[in-house]
């Protein structure tokens, strides 16, 4: 009985031993290192993916999203739950069908939003700022007066 739990214990542990070995580097990215791409539909934003890919279903993606003063993301929706991390400068995030920055709550580096899917939302760049937006796609944004 001791021979059968040693010797299962040791196949537990080459199996786990042989999955580590079998992972990726970790992605390592930095707002200043990152390659950044225009996004067509938010006037001067950018946006450097961090890691999979926000397009493909069932897939969990990140990326950085970057704003000038000023930018705004008109009222808008997602299909999935996305989560926003503020990592840089200061956000307005406001619920709701217009893009009222006197509705919208000011958040500052450090805030984290959980944002569920079909909460219709919009976001104003007070400052500039660089967001860090994940979650499980695909990362679909429907506009609410569009």
């Amino acid at each position: 009985m001791l021979g059968s739990r040693v010797f299962l214990t040791a196949l537990v542990f080459a199996a786990l031993t042989s999955i580590s070995a079998a992972a990726t580097t970790p992605t390592i990215l930095t707002p200043d290192n990152a390659t950044w791409q225009p996004v067509p539909q938010f006037k001067g934003w950018q946006m450097a993916v961090i890691t999979g890919n926000p397009a493909k279903a069932g897939s969990y993606y990140a990326y950085f999203l970057k704003a000038p003063a000023g930018g705004k993301a008109a009222p808008h929706f997602h299909g999935e739950t996305e989560t926003v991390v503020v990592i840089s400068g200061t956000a307005l995030f406001g619920i709701g069908d217009t893009a009222d920055a006197s509705k919208a709550k000011e958040f500052g580096p450090g805030t984290v939003l959980s944002i569920p899917a079909g909460i219709h939302h919009f976001a104003i760049a007070k400052t500039p700022m660089v967001l860090e937006i994940s979650g499980i796609g695909p990362d679909t944004t429907t506009y609410v007066n569009k």
